[in-house]
């Protein structure tokens, strides 16, 4: 999946806690129907078996309770995509990340095969690792651990970004091959921005192979890595160890497709704590992974990004600029989002998950508590047939009417998102105080049903003015009518 991921150190967020969000993007041509769930212990299965794969595992007695965002349409596979479990520990799979042939030599991906008439599985990937890792974790340090462990056993068939945040650490981890691995904590006065391509530019073997501080690895990585002569740094050792030149591309593609993302995200967020940034250009290959923001990061500021387009730059594809420019390069807010959700987390208060369906550039973003039993019917009851009393449905109509006639429909847009996000933010806010004092997760359940009230509401109300100014601007429109 073509995919756009944030992360955010708690010491980097405005309010003390972590976050990860990540948009969820569908393959050229395709949109994925989406909804958010809670999977209990009993849907939970005992024996996994991947659609595409046909892998099997066997699955641990004691899963958790978890939200998913899955696939509506079951034949592909599950596609959990994240969510966040009972024990406030977040998961966000997958960030389809590129490598290079060297790698893919030394170690190749595991897929499935016919040996002697017999038909041998693959490995795991994208569509199964939320389901395997989350129900079972009770800290983004264990996800890492249980992923690897399984990653080394049963391999996988493509190239990944795992993204893990509880309420006091975050953790990115990468694949390399079909069964190496690779993790770093995000440090806590940071944020990293992962753009479809490898982006760890640091790494210490020595931590991975004690403490694990701060990096984790799958176990002789590196020997492969010096056996394969892959570290491709001239003037350092293995101990200045560069993944990305390592295990990365740096292909024509990357600086269209990858590269602009990680540059525009980057040059908004740290532009006066690290000035170097001025110099670089969207196809730059060596953009920092992590940086220090130059203030605090807010929820609202992961959803800009995430929803972005170019904006205040040549390459805006509804911007006022040369039309040879206009559009080159791959936004981060594309039209094929099929869901974004924000996990935030912190300490002594209860998690939050932000759910957006369809494109950011004109979707609603809507806050949920995850520790609940059930998920109201707006965002959970979603079906293949297209409906404004679903979330998902609604939230594409709004993106294809909107995109139409962008700078008419931008008011009703910025008026709609920001009436969504502060009577929302409201009723949060007042059911954690009620939460704090007497710890009854109805409360929760409560809040939920408020907030697909509002949702609902402001939805139709968006909706209405878009389709009114769409339709009188529609090309086969006359100023002289009848009366």
């Amino acid at each position: 999946m073509a995919c756009t991921t944030i992360m955010v150190g708690k010491k980097a967020s405005y309010d003390g806690s972590t976050m990860i969000a990540r948009n969820d993007d569908s393959p050229s041509g395709i949109f994925h129907v989406k909804k958010l769930i809670v999977v209990p212990p009993s849907k939970q299965p005992k024996t996994y078996k991947s659609v595409i794969s046909k892998a099997t595992i066997a699955l641990p007695d004691n899963p958790l309770p978890y939200t998913a965002t899955p696939n509506v349409d079951p034949s592909e596979g599950i596609w959990a995509a994240s969510g966040t479990n009972d024990a406030g520990v977040s998961m966000s799979a997958t960030e389809t990340i590129t490598t290079n042939e060297r790698v893919l030599s030394a170690d190749p991906l595991v897929e499935s095969r016919k040996v002697g008439g017999k038909s041998l599985p693959g490995g795991f990937g994208e569509e199964d690792f939320v389901v395997l890792v989350l129900p079972y974790i009770h800290s983004a340090r264990e996800g890492v651990k249980r992923l690897g462990e399984i990653l080394e056993k049963y391999g996988t068939y493509e190239s990944n970004g795992i993204a893990f945040s509880d309420e006091e650490e975050v953790w990115w981890m990468e694949t390399i091959g079909g069964h190496h691995f690779i993790a770093h904590r995000i440090p806590d006065d940071c944020y990293a921005i992962a753009a479809n391509q490898f982006s760890l530019d640091r790494f210490d073997f020595d931590d991975a192979e004690g403490a694990q501080k701060n990096y984790m690895c799958s176990k002789g990585l590196r020997e492969f890595v010096i056996d394969n002569s892959l570290c491709l740094d001239a003037s350092t050792s293995i101990k200045d160890f560069d993944p990305r030149h390592a295990f990365g591309s740096h292909t024509d593609a990357d600086h269209v497709y990858n590269t602009p993302r990680a540059w525009y995200g980057v040059t908004r967020l740290s532009k006066k704590t690290h000035p170097e940034l001025c110099g670089k250009g969207p196809e730059d290959d060596d953009i920092p992974f992590e940086l220090t923001p130059d203030a605090k990061i807010t929820v609202n500021e992961v959803k800009y990004i995430l929803a972005s387009h170019f904006q205040g730059t040549p390459y805006d594809p509804y911007g006022k600029g040369d039309d040879q420019r206009k559009g080159i390069y791959r936004p981060i807010g594309v039209n094929r989002t099929a869901v974004m959700c924000l996990h935030k987390n912190k300490k002594g208060k209860e998690p939050i998950q932000y759910l957006a369906f369809a494109c950011n550039a004109f979707n609603g973003f809507v806050p949920f508590f995850p520790r609940v039993n059930k998920i109201p019917s707006y965002f959970s009851n979603t079906t293949m047939e297209v409906s404004t009393s679903s979330f998902y449905w609604a939230s594409r109509l709004l993106g294809a009417l909107a995109d139409s006639h962008f700078h008419s429909n931008a008011i009703h847009i910025e008026r709609y998102q920001e009436a969504l996000d502060a009577r929302t933010l409201e009723v949060i806010v007042k059911a954690n105080r009620e939460f704090e004092s007497k710890k009854d997760r109805r409360i929760l359940e409560k809040a939920n049903e408020e907030i697909e009230r509002i949702a609902k509401e402001e939805t139709a109300k968006a909706l209405d003015r878009l389709l009114f100014t769409s339709s009188a601007l529609m090309k086969n429109g006359f100023s002289r009518s009848d009366k």
